[in-house]
C-alpha cells in the first residue's frame, strides 16, 4: 500500500514538474500575472486604498508609487492585524504570525501568515522542493518511509488570544495536509513542544528507533546538536548506523558550506542528496533543483513578486529597486518582495547573487546588516564562510560556529577583525589556522586583500576558541534557543563579540 501511495506522489511531482518548468522558460509573464493577482486582492484593504491599488496598471507604477519597506514602517499596521483587525495590510483576517529570530536582538519580527501565503507560498514550497527531489532521484521514498521535521513551537497573542504566533516551520506543521501526516517524524506534540532543550532530548529518543527514516529536514546547526545527542544514545559510530535507508537532508537557514564536511562525517555515503532550500518567516522563496551544482530556482509562482536592491541602494533614505528582468549574473542583490501575506515592497535582509538567467538561479549571499566594512573591505558571510571551508579542508578542523567583529583603530596602532570560533573538531595547529584562515580570506575578497596589502590598513585576524556549547548557551540567555535561532556570523560593530566575551567572563 505505502508503495502505492508513493508511486502516486511520484506521478504528481512529474506532473508539477512540467509547471515549473514553463514558468522557469517563461519567467516574467508568470510574476506579472503574481502581480496582478496581489494587487487585485489587497486593492480594498487600508493599504491598497492609501496607494490606489484599483488604479495601477502595471509593476514599474507600483514601484513609482509604493515606497520601499522595512519592518518598523509596517510594524504598526501588523500590530493591529494581530489584535483582530481585517482587511488593513491583506484582505479579511489574518490569525497566524511567523516570529522571526532571524537575529538575537531583543525585538522580534512578527510576520503575517495568511491563509494564502500557507498554502500558495510556504506549503506549495515545500511540494515544489520534492518535486525537484523526486525529479532528481527516481528511486525517493518520502511517502513511503519516514520523514523527520525539526520545527519550533506556537503561542496565543496575550492582547488578542485568538492570534497564533511562532516560528513559519511550527505554523507548517500544524497546518500539514492530512495526506503527509502519517509519513513524519517525531509525533505533533514534540514537533511543537515550546521548551527546545526538551524537544531535542525527546526527539533523539523517538527517532532514534525509526529504521525506515529516509529524509531530514532542519537548520544545520541545530540539526548537528540533534545528530550528537542521537549519537550519546545508541553508541553509534555515524548516522546512517541509525538510519540505514537515509537518503537526503534538506537545509537553510544558514548556509551549509561551513558545516558540510561534518555533515559527510555524519552521513558518509555517496547516497545521501544535500538539497537546499531558501524558506524564511516571509515566504518559501527558492529550491535547489540540482544536486549537482550549486544554486536555488526562484519559485516564482507561489504568491510573491521580486524585486532586488543593488548593493549601491541599500544605505540610501529613498532606495531604488530593479525588476527581476534587469538583474545581472555574478552581482549581489538585496531582495524585495511583495506576498501573499500583506508584505508591500518589504526588504527580510537578506542579499542574494544570481547565478544564472532562464532559469533564475540564486544563492544567499548574506544579510544587509551582516558584513564587515569598518576599513572599506566590504567582507560578506558568503566570504567567511567560504573561508572557514577552505581551511578547515586544509588543515583537519571542523567548526560549529562562529562570530567575527571589527578591531577598531587604536592611537597609532592598526585595525583587524576578530572571530570568535566554536570547533567540534580543533585543529592541532592553532596559529597555523589562524594564518590560513585569513590567507584564504584575500584570496576570497579582492578589497580585504588590499587592506591586508603588507600590514598597511590591517592587521591579520585575531581569533579567539570559545568553549564547546558556547554559542548555544549564550542563545540561550537571550532567550533564543530555537530551531531558528542563529548566531549572527557578521557585525559591523563589536555588540555581539563583546557581549558573548562578557557572558563567557561571569560563567568563569
Amino acid at each position: 500500500m505505502k508503495k502505492l501511495v508513493n508511486s502516486l506522489f511520484k506521478e504528481y511531482y512529474h506532473h508539477r514538474m512540467k509547471r515549473i518548468q514553463r514558468y522557469m522558460d517563461d519567467p516574467h509573464s508568470v510574476q506579472f500575472t503574481v502581480w496582478k493577482q496581489l494587487i487585485e486582492t489587497a486593492k480594498n484593504t487600508e493599504w491598497g486604498k492609501k496607494y490606489d491599488f484599483k488604479s495601477l496598471k502595471n509593476p514599474q507604477q507600483f514601484s513609482e508609487r509604493v515606497p520601499i519597506q522595512d519592518y518598523e514602517s509596517l510594524k504598526p499596521f501588523i500590530e493591529r492585524m494581530m489584535n483582530g483587525e481585517r482587511d488593513v495590510l491583506w484582505h479579511n483576517e489574518v490569525r497566524w504570525y511567523s516570529k522571526s529570530s532571524g537575529t538575537t536582538s531583543d525585538k522580534s519580527k512578527f510576520i503575517p501568515v495568511s491563509t494564502e501565503n500557507l498554502k500558495q507560498c510556504h506549503i506549495r514550497g515545500t511540494w515544489d522542493t520534492m518535486a525537484f527531489f523526486y525529479h532528481q532521484r527516481p528511486d525517493a521514498r518520502q511517502f513511503e518511509c519516514k520523514s523527520l521535521l525539526m520545527g519550533g513551537s506556537l503561542s496565543p497573542y496575550p492582547p488578542h488570544p485568538r492570534t497564533i504566533f511562532g516560528d513559519v516551520s511550527a505554523i507548517m506543521i500544524e497546518h500539514m495536509p492530512w495526506v503527509a501526516r502519517p509519513f513524519v517524524t517525531p509525533d505533533f506534540e514534540t514537533a511543537l513542544m515550546a521548551d527546545f532543550g526538551e524537544k531535542i532530548e525527546r526527539m533523539a529518543r523517538i527517532t532514534s528507533q525509526e529504521k525506515d527514516l529516509v529524509m531530514i529536514g532542519g537548520v544545520p546547526t541545530w540539526t548537528v546538536v540533534l545528530f550528537r545527542k542521537i549519537l550519546e544514545l545508541t553508541g553509534a559510530n555515524n548516522m546512517l548506523e541509525v538510519w540505514p535507508n537515509l537518503q537526503g537532508y534538506i537545509h537553510g537557514g544558514v548556509s551549509f558550506t561551513p558545516y558540510r564536511k561534518q555533515f559527510e562525517s555524519f552521513l558518509p555515503s555517496d547516497k545521501i542528496s544535500f538539497q537546499e532550500i531558501y524558506n524564511a518567516s516571509e515566504g518559501y522563496m527558492a529550491a535547489q533543483n540540482d544536486f549537482s551544482e550549486d544554486g536555488m530556482v526562484l519559485l516564482l509562482e507561489n504568491g510573491i513578486y521580486y524585486e532586488f536592491l543593488p548593493m549601491g541602494e541599500w544605505e540610501k533614505e529613498f532606495p531604488k529597486a530593479i525588476p527581476l528582468g534587469e538583474v545581472e549574473v555574478g552581482k549581489t542583490y538585496a531582495i524585495v518582495i511583495s506576498t501573499n501575506g500583506g508584505l508591500w515592497r518589504y526588504t527580510p535582509g537578506d542579499t542574494v547573487t544570481f547565478l544564472s538567467k532562464y532559469p533564475y538561479k540564486i544563492k544567499v549571499s548574506g544579510r544587509t546588516k551582516q558584513f564587515v566594512n569598518a576599513f572599506g573591505e566590504e567582507v560578506m558571510v558568503e566570504n567567511t564562510d567560504k573561508a572557514i571551508a577552505m581551511t578547515c579542508n586544509e588543515i583537519e578542523a571542523t567548526v560549529s560556529d562562529y562570530t567575527v567583529a571589527p578591531i577598531y583603530f587604536k592611537g597609532s596602532g592598526k585595525g583587524g577583525h576578530e572571530w570568535l570560533i566554536e570547533f567540534a573538531k580543533a585543529p592541532n595547529d592553532m596559529p597555523r589556522f589562524n594564518r590560513l584562515l585569513d590567507q584564504n580570506l584575500q584570496k576570497i575578497n579582492s578589497d580585504y586583500e588590499a587592506k591586508r596589502y603588507r600590514g598597511i590598513a590591517l592587521e591579520q585576524l585575531s581569533l579567539h576558541t570559545v568553549p564547546s556549547g558556547t554559542f548555544n548557551e549564550w542563545l540561550k540567555s537571550k532567550g533564543k534557543y530555537t530551531s531558528q535561532s542563529k548566531v549572527p556570523r557578521l557585525s559591523n560593530d563589536r555588540k555581539y563579540v563583546e557581549d558573548i566575551l562578557g557572558f563567557l567572563g561571569e560563567r568563569v
